[in-house]
This record gives structure tokens, C-alpha cells and sequence, in this order.
């Protein structure tokens, strides 16, 4: 139980094999007991303790020292002996106290892309006025998963960060996270298991060099025939006029002409600008979506209005963060 163990590891011996499975198993059944939550306050029901190596060899060197105290009649030798002995001893109530009490807050995990890593950020907040050391979270299960280690001030709080890499496209559960010290000593190993509630949204990942925009479709209720064809030089515009809003302005026709310009509402009202997914040729389907994350990207950096047709899920054209975020999300969770 001190060690994860990686089920996935081929066995030389046939017959450990139903062993490992029994124990995997078991700890899955023993981690979905525990309930998911972003805030957990460390108790002596949650803390874990179990002597490390180092603890092992120090019980046998002990041993061993009192055999030869005893053998030789070594007063020295016995007040070694129970000198280290109760020195362990006191370390395992400071190594099961660097832990309990301690309160874990895992923040919102922003979504992100594919090609991006998922970055956790974590606050510990220690309420006690005395302060924590040696203090080290990571993924649990994970054999390969690098330990971030901090120490905690009293009546403070310190953040830290775990990177979840190679996440695919779609919404995550956060993975199992565990905690651990072997502060003072290192002769005993303290950790506890976390499973917070939060999800991870990731995007597919924007395609590198993505074809022009679609042309514009003319508008449903009718109108102009007239085609607009959405770039990065907005066709329908006018001067400006006082009172116009300011996300009507393109500024990037002002910034080479130096004259403001604002978007023609009257003749953008005759055509709709659809990202379709039929509309990509894309070698796979996850192509085809990095095209379509590409072009959400493009139109709301030009400030066009713009919507999204997927099979079953149509997002009517708007713009701003909030319909972005629609967008990808929906590109997410295809």
C-alpha cells in the first residue's frame, strides 16, 4: 500500500499475475470510496503512515545495537540505542502532524488546447501558527509523474502547479492526486489520497495554417443575393459616424488608411457566416475540427459574426468571448 503499483507491468511470473490483478482492483475500489471534492481539510482518518526503507534499516540497526549493548553489558551502547529509538518514535507523531489539519483547495482549470498541457494550480493553507515542511503532491498512480514539493508557512498558504500532459480533446475527470512527507527524519512516509471534483475541458488543437473563411450564406429570411466573402478586409463597410459602437470599427482598415470605418449592419444583415463541418476536407474527423477551432479562432480575432453547424448541434452567429468559448466547447465535445 506504501507503493503504487503500475498493473500494467508485465509479471515474469505467471502465477503473481492474478496477485496484481486482485490488488489492482482493490485499490480501485478502495479510491472510489472517497468523495470528490475541490477543498479537502486533512484528518487523522485521511492521513496515511507506514515506515520507508530507511525506517526498516533503522528498526534493524537498532536491533542490532541493543543485542550488542545487551551481549556486552554497553551502558553507552544502550543509551544509543534509546536515543535513537526515541527519536524515531517522537518522528511519528511530527511527520503524521506535518499533514493533518492541512487544507487543500484545487482552483478552476481553465480550458485549454490539445497541444497544450493542463496546468492544476493548488493552494495549501496551513492554519496552525507553527510551519509545515517538506511537503510534495503529484499524480497518483502514475509511476513516471514528477513530484512538485513546497513548504507551507504558519498561518499561511503557499500555491503550486501539476501539469496533466497529453490530454485528448474532450472534458476530463481531474485524476486521483496524492500528498506525502517524510519530514523530519524521512524514516516514515505520511501521504493521503484526493480526488477532486473538478473536469478539464480541452480543445482540439487549432490547425497551423487554416484555409480562408468560408464565404458568407445569404441570410434565411431572404434579401440581397449579393455573396460576401469573409476575410481579413471586412467588404460591407461605411465612414464612420458619431455614436457608432466601437466593435463596429474596424481598426484594421483604420490603422492603414487612417480613417475609421465601421462595419455596414444593413448589408451584413443579408448574409450569415456558418462554420460548418461539412464544409472542411479534412483528412479525419480531428482534422476537420482543428480546422473548424482555427476558423472560430480567425473570426473572432477579426470581429466577425459568425456560427457553428455541427451533426445535431447548430450555435447560432454572434461573437464575443463568451459565444467563443460556446464554440469550442462544442468543438470539444464532439
Amino acid at each position: 500500500m506504501a507503493r503504487a503499483m503500475d498493473s500494467t507491468r508485465p509479471w515474469p511470473n505467471p502465477v503473481l499475475r492474478p496477485l496484481a490483478h486482485a490488488r489492482a482492483r482493490w485499490q480501485h475500489w478502495w479510491q472510489a470510496r472517497l468523495p470528490r471534492s475541490d477543498t479537502l481539510t486533512l484528518t487523522q482518518r485521511t492521513v496515511y503512515i507506514l515506515p520507508t526503507r530507511a525506517g526498516f534499516m533503522l528498526a534493524a540497526t537498532l536491533l542490532v545495537l541493543l543485542v550488542a549493548s545487551i551481549n556486552y553489558q554497553l551502558n553507552l551502547g544502550y543509551l544509543l540505542t534509546f536515543l535513537l529509538g526515541g527519536s524515531a518514535v517522537v518522528s511519528i507523531y511530527i511527520s503524521h502532524n506535518t499533514l493533518r489539519g492541512l487544507t487543500l483547495v484545487l482552483h478552476p482549470v481553465e480550458p485549454h488546447h490539445a497541444d497544450t498541457p493542463s496546468r492544476l494550480r493548488i493552494t495549501l493553507h496551513n492554519a496552525r501558527t507553527a510551519p509545515r515542511y517538506g511537503i510534495g503532491l503529484r499524480v497518483h498512480g502514475e509511476a513516471h509523474a514528477p513530484w512538485v514539493w513546497c513548504d507551507v508557512p504558519g498561518q499561511g498558504s503557499t500555491d503550486l502547479e501539476l501539469i496533466l500532459a497529453g490530454l485528448p480533446r474532450g472534458r476530463h475527470a481531474v485524476p486521483v492526486l496524492t500528498a506525502e512527507t517524510r519530514f523530519p527524519l524521512g524514516t516514515f512516509r505520511v501521504w493521503t489520497l484526493w480526488r477532486p471534483a473538478a473536469t478539464v475541458l480541452v480543445y482540439p488543437p487549432a490547425e497551423a495554417a487554416p484555409p480562408p473563411l468560408p464565404p458568407g450564406q445569404p441570410h434565411s429570411s431572404g434579401g440581397s443575393a449579393a455573396r460576401h466573402v469573409a476575410s481579413s478586409e471586412f467588404d460591407g463597410v461605411r465612414p464612420y459616424r458619431r455614436g457608432d459602437p466601437l466593435k463596429s470599427i474596424v481598426w484594421k482598415k483604420a490603422a492603414k488608411s487612417d480613417e475609421l470605418v465601421s462595419r455596414d449592419s444593413q448589408q451584413a444583415q443579408h448574409f450569415q457566416l456558418w462554420l460548418d463541418l461539412h464544409e472542411t476536407y479534412g483528412a479525419t474527423v480531428e482534422q476537420r475540427l482543428s480546422r473548424l477551432c482555427a476558423w472560430v479562432l480567425l473570426a473572432e480575432a477579426q470581429e466577425l459574426d459568425y456560427g457553428l453547424r455541427l451533426p445535431a448541434v447548430e450555435i447560432a452567429p454572434s461573437q464575443g468571448e463568451r459565444h467563443k468559448r460556446q464554440c469550442l466547447e462544442a468543438l470539444a465535445l464532439y
